[in-house]
C-alpha cells in the first residue's frame, strides 16, 4: 500500500448523499480512506468534510485527481481542495520586539513538529534585536515602518510574499496593523495571535490592566486576519486560571506560554488542512 497521502476538504449546502458520493468516488478511484471527519452546521445548513486517503495501487497525479472529482463537486455545488499531505507549505513569519512566539515556532520547525518551510522572517526591528536567535539558513528582512512609510513598507512586504512563494503568513506578535488592502490579499492565509482580553483591555500593558481589574482568567486567541481588527475567524483559543497571588509579571509570563501553544496549534491545524472557513467562523477538525 502506498504511503503517499492526500487531503480532500470540501464545503457545500447540506443535502442527502454527500458522504456516499464522496466515498463511492474514492472507492472507484482505487483509494483507501484513512481519516474522515464531517460537520453539518444546522444554522447555516452548510456541510463540511475532510478526508485523508491514499491509493491502493499507483497514485494519480493531483491534476487528474482534481479533474476527476469535478463531476461530484458540480453535482453538489462543492468548494473543494485536494492536495498532497506531504507537500510542505512555505510560511513567512512576521515579528516585532516580543519574540517568544518566534522562538517557539523555530524550535517546533527544527524538531519537525511543524512540517513547513520557512520562507523568511520579517520584522520592523533590526536583526540585532534578535541576536540571541539562531537564524542559520533563514532569510531575515528588516522592513522599517512609520506612519508615513506604511504604504511603502506593505508594498515591500507583499512583494516578499509573492517572490518567496509564501503560502501562509504568521503574525507572531507582529505589533503592526495590516491595512485593509493587504489583509484582503492575505485572506484565509494569514494567522494572528494575541491575548484574549480584547476588547476589554486595549493598548499598552494589557496584562497590567487586567491585573488592576482583578481578572481570574487569562488567555490567547489565534485567528485569521481580516480588515476588522482582531475580529477575524477564530481558529483556536485557550485560557489559564490565575489568582490574587499572581503579579502583573506572572500574568505576562503565563500569557506568553498560552500564546505560544495556541499559535502553534492553529498553524499545525492550518498546515494539515483541518481548518475550513465558515463565514465569520471556522470549522476545525482537530486531530
Amino acid at each position: 500500500m502506498y504511503a503517499e497521502q492526500f487531503i480532500l476538504t470540501l464545503s457545500c449546502q447540506n443535502r442527502p448523499g454527500i458522504v456516499a458520493a464522496v466515498s463511492t468516488h474514492l472507492f472507484r478511484a482505487g483509494c483507501n480512506i484513512l481519516e474522515a471527519q464531517q460537520f453539518d452546521d444546522r444554522q447555516s445548513d452548510l456541510f463540511f468534510m475532510r478526508v485523508v486517503y491514499n491509493f491502493v495501487e499507483s497514485a494519480r497525479s493531483l491534476e487528474t485527481q482534481r479533474s476527476e472529482f469535478v463531476p461530484v463537486a458540480s453535482t453538489y455545488g462543492m468548494d473543494f481542495s485536494i492536495r498532497n499531505r506531504s507537500e510542505r507549505q512555505r510560511v513567512l513569519i512576521l515579528v516585532s520586539r516580543f519574540d517568544h512566539c518566534l522562538a517557539d515556532l523555530l524550535y517546533r520547525w527544527r524538531t519537525g513538529e511543524l512540517p513547513m518551510d520557512i520562507a523568511g522572517i520579517v520584522s520592523n526591528h533590526p536583526r540585532e534585536t534578535f541576536a540571541h536567535h539562531d537564524f542559520s539558513g533563514l532569510n531575515f528582512h528588516f522592513l522599517k515602518i512609520s506612519h508615513e512609510t506604511k504604504q511603502e513598507q506593505e508594498a515591500q512586504l507583499w512583494s516578499l510574499v509573492q517572490s518567496t512563494g509564501t503560502d501562509l503568513v504568521v503574525l507572531a506578535r507582529y505589533m503592526q496593523v495590516l491595512s485593509d488592502d493587504l489583509a484582503a490579499k492575505l485572506s484565509g492565509r494569514c494567522i494572528n495571535i494575541h491575548h484574549s482580553f480584547l476588547p476589554g483591555f486595549k493598548g499598552a500593558k494589557p496584562y497590567h490592566q487586567a491585573h488592576e481589574r482583578g481578572v481570574k482568567l487569562i488567555g490567547a486567541t489565534a485567528h485569521y486576519v481580516t480588515a476588522a481588527l482582531d475580529e477575524g475567524p477564530i481558529i483556536e483559543q485557550d485560557v489559564e486560571r490565575i489568582s490574587h497571588y499572581d503579579t502583573p509579571d506572572d500574568l505576562v509570563r503565563k500569557g506568553r506560554d498560552i500564546e505560544r501553544q495556541v499559535l502553534a496549534r492553529a498553524i499545525a491545524w492550518h498546515l494539515d488542512g483541518r481548518v475550513l472557513a465558515n463565514g465569520s467562523k471556522t470549522v476545525v477538525f482537530r486531530d
